[in-house]
C-alpha cells in the first residue's frame, strides 16, 4: 500500500489473523486479561502474548499491567484509520459501478431506437 502510513500497514497486518480478529471481537465488549482472551484459543499463553503484541504494534490494542495480570483493551480510534481506508474505496467503487451503470443504460435506449 505506498502512500499509505505503516500504522495502516501494521493495522491491517494485525487484523490479516483469525486468532486476533477473534481477540479484537472479544474486546469490543470491554477489558480483558490475557488469560481471558487465551481461554477461547487453542495456543500457548507465549502465542497469545505474541498476537497481542502485533495488535499493539498495529495500534489496535492497548495493555497495562497491575500486579500479574496485564489487562488489554481496544483502541476504537484507532481503528477509524483503516474505516476511513476503507470507506474511501467503496466510494471509488460505487462511483465506477454509477457511471457504468449510466453507460449501459444509454446504450440500452440506444439499442432500443
Amino acid at each position: 500500500m505506498p502512500n499509505h502510513p505503516l500504522s495502516l500497514d501494521l493495522m491491517f497486518q494485525a487484523l490479516a489473523d483469525p486468532a486476533r480478529r477473534n481477540m479484537v471481537e472479544r474486546l469490543a465488549r470491554g477489558p480483558a486479561s490475557v488469560s481471558e482472551l487465551a481461554r477461547p484459543l487453542d495456543m500457548s499463553l507465549p502465542a497469545v502474548m505474541q498476537h497481542l503484541a502485533m495488535l499493539e504494534a498495529g495500534g489496535i490494542v492497548t495493555s497495562e499491567k497491575v500486579g500479574r495480570v496485564r489487562t488489554c483493551q481496544i483502541r476504537p480510534e484507532a481503528l477509524s484509520l483503516a474505516e476511513q481506508w476503507i470507506n474511501q474505496r467503496r466510494v471509488q467503487w460505487e462511483r465506477r459501478l454509477d457511471r457504468l451503470d449510466a453507460f449501459l443504460a444509454a446504450e440500452q435506449n440506444e439499442e432500443t431506437k
